[in-house]
Formats: C-alpha cells, sequence, structure tokens
C-alpha cells in the first residue's frame, strides 16, 4: 500500500446559489449534502431550467450571503441595488429540472423573481431545496446533494492545478485560478498531481467522505469568476492535452458524497483511510 502523503484542507467554498459566486469559509458544518447551504438555491428560467454559467457567465459575478440558518439571502453585483431577502423554507412550489433530471423547488417569491429578470434581461425565479428533498446520487459512493450537478462535494488538489498550469504556461497561455473549477474543499500537501482521483474514502475534520467519479469539464471553466466574462480555450485546451476521457470530455477534481458528517475547518489534516488499487488510473476512474 502506498504511504500517505501529508495533506490539508487548503480552502472551503459554498456556492448558496447554483452558479452564482463562491462563498470562502474558515469552517463549515458538512450535512448529507455537502458544505453548508451548497447549492440550497436555484435561478431557473419560465421553463423550469436551471441557469447556468454555460449560457449566463455574468452569474459568477452575483455574489451570495447568506445567515447561519439560511434565513435570510443578499444577492449583490455590480450596477445593481443588492437584494435582500428573507427565504421561504415552505410554500408555493415550482417543477425544476438539472440537467434533466426533475426536481421541486420552493419559490422565493416575486421580490427576488423580479430582481433577478432584471439582471438577466429574461424572466427568472428563485427556489430553494424543499425540506423533504430526496434525491440519490450516482458513481462508486452514492450518497445525496442539493441543486448542485450530480454530487455533495466537489474536490481538488494545489498540486493537480499547478501541473495543469505547466501544460497552459508551455503553450504561451496564463495560468488559471482554482476558482475556474468552483470546487469545495481544495487540498495542499499531496505532492502528486490528481491524488483526489486515487482516494476512496477520506476524514477531514469529524465529517467522512467517498469518492464517487472524477469531476468532467465543461465551458464553465473559460468564465473569469471575478469578470463573469469567457476568458478563451484554457484551461480545456490544455486538459484535453493529457487528461483526456474515452468519450472525450476532459477531467480535473474528484466528485464525493459525504458518509459521515460533521464539522470542517481550513488547515484540518486529510487522513485518506481508502486508496484505490494501483491499477485504477484516469481511465478506471472515469464513469
Amino acid at each position: 500500500m502506498a504511504p500517505e502523503p501529508i495533506a490539508h484542507v487548503s480552502a472551503l467554498v459554498t456556492y448558496p446559489v447554483k452558479g452564482c459566486a463562491g462563498v470562502p469559509l474558515s469552517d463549515s458544518e458538512v450535512t448529507s449534502a455537502g458544505l453548508a447551504h451548497d447549492r440550497t438555491f436555484m435561478v431557473v428560467d419560465d421553463s423550469g431550467t436551471f441557469r447556468s454559467q454555460r449560457k449566463d457567465p455574468r452569474m459568477a459575478r452575483i455574489v451570495p450571503e447568506i445567515d447561519a440558518d439560511a434565513s435570510r439571502l443578499t444577492l449583490r453585483t455590480g450596477g445593481t441595488e443588492p437584494l435582500e431577502l428573507k427565504t421561504a423554507s415552505d410554500g408555493p412550489r415550482l417543477d425544476v429540472t438539472v440537467h434533466g433530471n426533475p426536481f421541486q423547488g420552493v419559490d422565493q417569491g416575486d421580490e427576488a423573481a423580479a430582481w433577478l429578470t432584471g439582471v438577466f434581461g429574461s424572466s427568472s425565479r428563485l427556489v430553494r431545496v424543499p425540506e423533504d428533498h430526496r434525491r440519490e446520487t450516482t458513481g462508486l459512493t452514492t450518497g445525496t446533494a442539493g441543486f448542485a450537478d450530480g454530487h455533495a462535494a466537489v474536490v481538488g488538489s494545489l498540486s493537480s492545478l499547478d501541473l495543469l498550469n505547466e501544460h497552459i504556461l508551455a503553450t504561451g497561455g496564463e495560468p488559471v485560478p482554482m476558482a475556474r473549477f468552483r470546487p469545495n474543499v481544495v487540498v495542499s500537501g499531496w505532492p502528486e498531481a490528481h491524488t483526489e482521483d486515487r482516494v476512496r474514502r477520506v476524514r477531514l475534520g469529524t465529517a467522512e467522505l467517498g469518492y464517487a467519479k472524477v469531476c468532467i469539464r465543461c465551458a464553465v471553466t473559460t468564465v473569469d469568476q471575478e469578470t463573469g466574462r469567457k476568458r478563451g480555450p484554457e484551461p480545456l485546451r490544455a486538459l484535453a492535452g493529457y487528461r483526456r476521457a474515452d468519450d472525450g470530455g476532459v477531467a480535473f477534481c474528484s466528485k464525493f458524497a459525504v458518509t459521515v458528517p460533521g464539522t470542517v475547518s481550513v488547515g484540518d489534516p486529510l487522513e485518506v483511510t481508502e486508496w484505490a488499487e494501483p491499477e485504477q488510473g484516469l481511465t478506471a476512474a472515469l464513469p
């Protein structure tokens, strides 16, 4: 068995509103659905389909603030008066979809809808994950999630980012920050890039995660998370050179399910309690 590298939690980020800016945390509760309030809210169009940076990159400039109990949510974006909202955990529901998967969301009212419609220039509403939300996520370890694309937590390592940026710099491009990949947990201290792909069970703080699958990346990674504008082909072009999946997609970071809820803080050590077999490389890890 390979010796376990020393690793720590370098950063924690939650995304209260799917597709909008992340909120850095010094510590967090880890629920069965991930970091506290992660993807608890979602913006949808008239059809109930979620809005995404894939089509609306300016979502990156909508900065949320949320109370510890999620009873109040504030949204800010440049040039617009902020939305200060008392959230509703129960009430009228809308049929919504996330990548074709049907769910329901608790509508957050006309004030939120009007604010978001003004920002996007087309009809939009804000919904919240219902208390009776039931969702089973797939992969090697199953679990649950809120309105995330597919899993409770995305984990990436700084060593993986370093290797990626070496590839980008080698072709004359500009390095990208980890924010492009919108991870929940950033890990420092693993000397080998993409160690997160080989982890199968890991303890961080008092919480435990189980590996589900690698994360196949999309055009959101080309969006500058500070300006809300697309910045060209990187990092997808570089990843296509050395992290290509059998189906033609590219992989960066890994997705995890929560197996034991708890709490986690920046600086906490990571204890890997189970590793993949040596022959389980990128191809074997892909869905």
